[in-house]
């Protein structure tokens, strides 16, 4: 480097002068390079709404304050090994490592307190005397404080025995100084300026508590702690408990630092006997019934405690044979003629009853529990194994575990209120020394906020009549639909479910007529052949297809189809996948269990706006003047991913966007589905350049669909609803994603440049409202854009729907950008607006319907995937399939036929 020239030129000394410039060359301009692209970030709030009726609320937040803002949190990374060096990989051991090294150490780290995450960090207020420090701890017994019962001694032979190669461990600790965390970086973010620092200083205090928590025995997962406390367990069924515990996380809002308190629910597995949990989880009457196959798998790493020693162990497996049946070695005390230990043959069983003198009952014909290595087995009587509690599971539940869970984790308003009053009491979090060293304390009671409810939309129904929702909700009774649709070519299919079929076409038909539908006698009903009810779904959708197209002159219309389950029905995706991908023919599915004037108005509902109809608009809609919307063309997107359940690590994650059309309507939408990556959170489908000339990505079909459907328009707004992603996700949103649009738009035409307006909607978040004076949940309509709104950005809490059971969930918005420029009141009703033009329910919904539709469609081409020959290698429990992302293709979802892929089929 000392070699360049002084003059920064970066000329060497030993280089020839450059050549002389001949006369008549001139010297050329040559255009700087290009300016690195600037990233978008998520633009500051512009002001408040005001219409609306004002109500007095109060939210699950609770006031922080903060005394010491001029102190520092010092980050020290930590790692823990056994003595021979090899890192220490089981969870729970640290926390308990650190506690030891706490307790033994006091004076070597100045009597400071530690707040530990479990893993690598290790946080103190202040700093430790030296910035690099080495402690050796020992451990008498590694097993976990989360016990059924209180632990025995076993006799001392019995500990010899058994030969538990963890005793007592001794262990290495390192820790070392990270970074310097300065805690007027919370002050700084309270004013609205984020750092990565003031988000590190968040993550100590949510740490802190997570310790807390840790120490009382609770369960960890995330955000959430789970106390052992069978009095919030709740029985799903299939050996599943609903666990309850609380959600708690620091959040900067308006009204400065505050703790968000929720109730939370995790699923885990039943506690107690090994066999009373099999049994339940395969639902079978007795043990000998089980499907061990089946029960290794499922056992896999759980952790059990083996009577009468309680001993804690790991299930490794399961033995090949019974328990009457499986030998091993068992060393006696004499030596032989060489001087080695002697050793005897003998079962399992045989050594537990006749040695130990345990009566076993029922384990003799059943395999053992396998708690050792691969190489060295050791065996237990299953009848002596009883699973630890707060073990999570991490499956996905059936449709009947989900119902379970929902029904007894509701909670009313008033009970939750109580329930998280309680939980503030109970946590005594001003006790807690770490909160005490940073100058924290927490109030104990609930954050009050001023809301406003917001008037609902008029709705335009059919003869020109206009209707104000009450509470959220309407009805079609004595109505017309405002765009009823004829059905003239249509047929029944009957998968052998068991109704009154000829009632039913006759009650359907009778039901169209008064909401001003017409529809003809069906051309013929089919009916499945017995010898089929058994085969695989795609044979009986095959077969009975075979069928249509001897009878019918033609494809028809519309085909409504009966099955016999309401819920998964395995017959579903491969039904919908042969009627919109092959032959474009438009479906509904019903599994008439009661069927009454009520139901059939909502099949009407669905059936009517999947062929073109419409139920009911919004009066604005209708005249039209929506604010800013109706005066130029717009657009309307609606963009959500699904993924697989968290088990399938290999299932493709299916990304939708759907788009208005018609504009100036806000009530008619049609979609894109795509495949991509397993877990990919951004969508990469948007823009897909395939050549020079051509772009097969989601945004050039919905904008040539918007533009033919709107009378040669190109929309000159492009408003954009996003489901599902978290806030570290916002940026990329902004920057990948809406690029990719705008690409779109630029391939379409280089000139054309619409103003765009972003939206993430979030349901999953902790915060909830309730009316201090009424036990009801608050009123459809209500919106929050102070006090818990964030301090810079632009952000509103609305509640649309009317909370019949259970507290509602506000849903979260966030306006990440808006280069149109609406007023706070402005936005806010139109977001009200469109969760009022849902066509599949006769209520406000709680999320816009763009959002909800997308989500439908992605749910719907999924089950298309479900039953391909291309999913065969996915498996049922736990992705044992392939499991990077990158090494598979991702599988393509087939096309719709053109004449159903513009309609609503999702609906």
């Amino acid at each position: 480097m000392d070699s360049l020239a002084q003059d920064g030129s970066g000329a060497t000394d030993g280089l020839p002068p450059p050549p002389p410039v001949p006369p008549n060359v001139f010297p050329e301009h040559v255009s700087e390079p290009l300016k690195k692209k600037v990233l978008r970030v998520p633009i500051a709030r512009r002001g408040v709404g005001s219409k609306g009726q004002k109500i007095a609320i109060v939210a699950n937040h609770f006031k922080v304050n903060v005394s010491n803002v001029d102190g520092h949190f010092f980050h020290y990374s930590v790692s823990v090994s056994y003595e021979d060096g090899r890192p220490v990989e089981g969870k729970g051991v640290g926390r308990r490592v650190i506690d030891r090294v706490h307790e033994t150490y006091d004076t070597e780290l100045a009597g400071k307190d530690f707040a530990y995450d479990g893993e690598k960090s290790l946080f103190t207020v202040g700093p430790l005397p030296r910035n690099k420090l080495e402690f050796t701890v020992v451990l008498e017994d590694i097993s976990s404080n989360r016990s059924n019962g209180k632990p025995g001694s076993p006799n001392e032979s019995d500990r010899k025995r058994l030969r538990r190669p963890y005793q007592s461990k001794t262990f290495m600790v390192e820790i070392s100084f990270a970074a310097k965390i300065p805690m007027q970086a919370i002050a700084n973010a309270l004013r609205g300026q984020e750092s990565e620092n003031s988000q590190e200083a968040l993550r100590v205090l949510d740490i802190i508590l997570r310790q807390h928590a840790a120490k009382q025995g609770c369960l960890l997962v995330r955000q959430s702690f789970f106390h052992n406390e069978p009095r919030n367990f709740a029985d799903v069924g299939g050996g599943v408990l609903g666990c309850r515990g609380f959600h708690s996380s620091f959040r900067t809002t308006q009204g400065g630092l505050s703790l968000n308190i929720d109730v939370s629910t995790t699923m885990i597995i039943q506690p107690g006997p090994v066999v009373d949990f099999l049994i339940a989880n395969q639902n079978v009457n007795n043990p000998f019934s089980i499907d061990w196959a089946k029960a290794k798998r499922v056992l896999k790493n759980l952790r059990i405690k083996a009577s009468p020693s309680n001993t804690e162990y790991k299930i490794t497996g399961l033995s090949e044979l019974s328990c009457k049946e499986q030998m091993f070695s068992l060393k006696q005390k004499t030596k032989d003629d060489d001087g080695e230990m002697q050793t005897l043959e003998v079962t399992v069983y045989d050594y537990f009853v006749n040695y130990r003198h345990i009566e076993l009952r029922y384990s003799a014909d059943l395999p053992c529990i396998n708690v050792g290595k691969p190489k060295r087995p050791t065996f237990i009587p299953i009848e002596l194994c009883s699973l630890v509690s707060l073990q999570r599971y991490t499956k996905a539940l059936s449709t009947y575990q989900r119902a379970s869970l929902v029904e007894k984790s509701r909670q009313k308003p008033m009970e939750r209120m109580r329930v998280l009053g309680d939980a503030m009491k109970l946590n005594n979090y001003s006790a807690e020394p770490m909160l005490r060293s940073c100058g924290i304390s927490i109030s104990n009671s609930f954050t009050q906020v001023e809301g406003r409810v917001l008037p609902a939309p008029r709705l335009r129904f059919g003869n020109g009549e206009d209707f104000f929702p009450r509470n959220g909700r309407w009805n079609f009774n004595n109505k017309k639909l405002v765009d009823p649709t004829r059905i003239e070519k249509w047929a029944v299919v009957n998968f052998s479910a068991r109704c009154d079929l000829n009632g039913l076409v006759r009650d359907l038909i009778k039901c169209g007529e008064m909401k001003g539908i017409r529809i003809e006698q069906p051309f013929h009903v089919f009916e499945e052949s017995p010898q089929y009810r058994r085969a695989p779904p795609l044979v009986r959708v095959e077969k009975m297809f075979e069928e249509i197209q001897a009878k019918l002159p033609g494809a028809p219309q519309f085909l409504l189809c009966l099955l016999p389950e309401r819920k998964n029905c395995d017959l579903y995706g491969p039904w919908k996948k042969k009627n919109l991908a092959d032959f474009g023919i438009v479906t509904q599915c019903m599994a008439p269990m009661k069927v009454n004037d009520q139901y059939l108005t909502n099949v009407l509902l669905k059936i009517n706006a999947k062929m073109g109809g419409l139920n009911s608009l919004l009066t604005v809609e209708h005249s039209p003047s929506i604010p800013l919307v109706s005066k130029v063309p717009t657009v309307i997107l609606g963009m959500d991913v699904s993924h697989g359940s968290p088990g399938q690590s290999d299932v493709p994650s299916i990304a939708a966007v759907v788009s208005s059309r018609q504009w100036p309507l806000i009530s008619r939408y049609r979609a894109s589905v795509r495949t991509q990556s397993p877990k990919v959170e951004m969508i990469d489908s948007l823009f897909k350049c395939v050549s020079e000339k051509d772009d097969d990505g989601i945004m050039r079909e919905l904008l040539l669909d918007f533009y033919a459907s709107s009378g040669k328009r190109k929309p000159e707004q492009i408003i954009i609803f996003r489901d599902g992603v978290s806030e570290s996700q916002f940026n990329q949103v902004l920057n990948i994603e809406l690029d990719q649009v705008i690409q779109a738009c630029k391939f379409l035409d280089e000139q054309w440049s619409p103003k765009f307006v972003v939206i993430v909607a979030q349901k999953n978040h902790h915060t909830k409202f309730f009316q201090p004076s009424s036990p009801d949940n608050v009123p459809p309509g209500t919106v929050i854009d102070n006090k818990v709104c964030h301090p810079r950005n632009y952000d509103f809490y609305l509640c649309a729907h009317a909370g019949m059971i259970g507290t509602t969930r506000p849903t979260h918005y966030h306006v990440l950008l808006d280069e149109v420029g609406f007023s706070a009141d402005d936005l806010q009703e139109l977001v009200h607006s469109l969760s009022y033009v849902y066509q599949r329910s006769s209520t406000a919904i709680s999320v816009v319907a763009p959002i909800c539709y997308a989500h439908l469609a992605a749910t719907q081409l999924g089950q298309f995937m479900k039953f391909d020959d291309s999913s065969e290698t996915s498996s049922s429990h736990g992705g044992t399939g392939v499991t990077s992302a990158a090494a598979v293709p991702v599988p393509q979802l087939p096309r719709l036929q053109e004449n159903v892929c513009n309609s609503m089929f999702f609906c």
